[in-house]
């Protein structure tokens, strides 16, 4: 917990990662200083792409003491602003799992080779990126937490599948090998309620630990404070939810 008298100091920038394939990509980067050890988390951004919002959230945990690489999951698309290489993801149809699961596994190694790190490494994403989050996890060991805020599509119906997006994220939940920490909105329509409740069966089925935490109120993107969809109150009990998720399981 800060204090007033606790000096406190962060270093953030871009720094160049190996994502999918071997492929150099570009990632947000930032940590506190002094020695360490400190716990780790890899953000994987929404579909919006990698924007402010996500540059605001890498230096808010690095505020809360936590080494933070967050990948440019869109770098491949090329460059400009991030709503217009977003806007071409879009058009492009997405991008593929492979591609995602890979940079954000990237990001994890990064930062688990850092002299500084204490060892634990945890996930967050929200919209695409819950998703990512989720669907990472499952795939690839290394992770001891993650967090899925209203990731869209962890259940697919099989008519949904295509080759970019192969296997529904739900279907790996016996290979989950940590902790979730799961925040949904009632009026969301991607997740709907029901696919909420159908994924939460799922790791009911394969005795997974999980936290479900669903919101009255809110829809998609109620931490979003720059958007009509920001929704206070129940933004401040996630993020209060997320704290304390992640000291538990990565302290």
């Amino acid at each position: 917990m800060y204090t007033t008298d606790q000096y406190e100091g962060l270093m953030a920038e871009t720094v160049t990662m190996t994502g999918a394939n071997g492929d150099a990509i570009n990632a947000f980067f930032a940590r506190p200083l002094g020695d360490g050890p400190f716990p780790a988390m890899v953000l994987a951004h929404h579909m919006p792409g990698w924007d402010q919002w996500y540059r605001e959230t890498t230096l808010k945990f690095a505020l809360r003491g936590y080494i933070v690489i967050t990948p440019n999951l869109y770098f491949r698309a090329g460059h400009g602003t991030p709503e217009d290489v977003a806007a071409k993801v879009r058009g492009d149809g997405g991008i593929a799992d492979d591609s995602a699961v890979g940079d954000l596994e990237g990001g994890m190694k990064y930062i688990r080779a850092l002299a500084y790190s204490n060892g634990r490494v945890g996930i967050f994403g929200t919209c695409s990126g819950g998703r990512h989050a989720y669907l990472t996890a499952c795939r690839v060991k290394g992770f001891d937490a993650v967090v899925d805020c209203w990731g869209g599509r962890v259940v697919m119906a099989p008519d949904a599948l295509n080759a970019k997006t192969p296997v529904s994220p739900h279907e790996l939940t016996r290979d989950l090998p940590c902790p979730i920490l799961g925040l949904f909105g009632n009026d969301d329509s991607s997740p709907t309620p029901a696919q909420v409740d159908q994924h939460e069966a799922e790791l009911k089925k394969h005795g997974k630990t999980y936290e479900f935490h669903r919101y009255d109120g809110a829809g998609h993107g109620f931490f979003y404070h720059h958007t009509a969809s920001y929704r206070q109150a129940q933004a401040m009990d996630g993020w209060g939810r997320v704290w304390a998720f992640l000291e538990r399981y990565l302290s």
